[in-house]
């Protein structure tokens, strides 16, 4: 097995949730740019993958075969035929790992098989739920119905959470889904996209968004998810260690950026300590 082969394969994190539930604002906030034309954030389309690079899109048939594809023109790329739609960006965080961006899961206009094909591909799956809706029942069939080997490489995100302005309905809502999921999730996190968004000026106002819980648990899962990660050291050569060190390494620093752009590079994920 070659080193690239080895260790450099990222692990694929799947975006999820009914649609509208903030998967969009999320992608744009991990990455720090709208991923796809603002004109087609709506449109029913299929699984969009986003690596890193600076690559022409693509469309991927089901049979395997790649397409060049118009993003303008993506809403157009027929569903059936269509297993995802390849896009790139240089944002940090998809040098630790690649975002695949599924379609609603509650869209009636689209079968499932639209999305289930795929599921195959994720490593781990960070499920936006409208916190004013949180955990449908709906939602819970889905979830139960994916891989087990998912649950404790993926987090459940109760989005929207500004929009309950009563603190005791929060926490309310907050232990009722928990309850509910129990350990179906590394972690069910309240959070507020859009302010996250907003808040990259002001450090300690993103923290109050939620955000600084979900980096801090999400750079958590990338690292469990590095690469060969639980190979023992006998079973490699000196070669292959060194690159799979390095691998690490690098999703180690790629990790700690997933932060408000314009503070994340000189501050850690997690809160600062309070001085007494």
């Amino acid at each position: 097995m070659s080193q690239t082969a080895a260790c450099d394969k990222k692990p694929c994190i799947a975006l999820m949730g009914e649609f509208s539930a903030g998967k969009s604002t999320l992608a744009n906030l991990l990455i720090g740019s709208q991923p796809l034309p603002v004109q087609v954030i709506a449109s029913h389309v299929p699984p969009v993958m986003i690596s890193f690079g600076a690559e022409d899109p693509f469309r991927v048939d089901i049979d395997g075969e790649e397409h060049p594809i118009d993003l303008s023109h993506i809403a157009a790329a027929p569903l059936k035929d269509t297993a995802y739609i390849q896009i790139y960006s240089e944002a940090d965080v998809l040098e630790s790992c690649d975002l695949l961006d599924m379609p609603g899961i509650s869209d009636p206009n689209m079968s499932p098989q639209v999305w289930q094909r795929m599921i195959a591909r994720a490593d781990g799956v960070l499920w936006c739920s409208h916190a004013t809706q949180a955990w449908r029942q709906s939602e819970a069939a889905v979830w139960s119905g994916l891989p087990d080997t998912l649950q404790s490489n993926s987090l459940l995100l109760l989005t929207r959470i500004d929009k309950i302005t009563n603190e005791k309905d929060r926490e309310k809502i907050i232990r009722r889904v928990r309850m509910e999921v129990g350990d179906q999730f590394r972690a069910c996190l309240p959070i507020s996209l859009l302010q996250a968004a907003n808040e990259q000026n002001d450090y300690d106002a993103w923290l109050r968004t939620g955000a600084g819980d979900f980096a801090r648990y999400f750079k958590q899962i990338l690292n469990d998810l590095t690469p060969n990660s639980d190979l023992r050291s006998s079973e490699r050569s000196g070669a292959e260690t060194a690159a799979c060190v390095a691998a690490e390494t690098r999703a180690e620093e790629m990790a700690q950026r997933i932060v408000p752009r314009r503070i994340g590079r000189v501050r850690a994920v997690t809160p600062r300590p309070k001085s007494d």
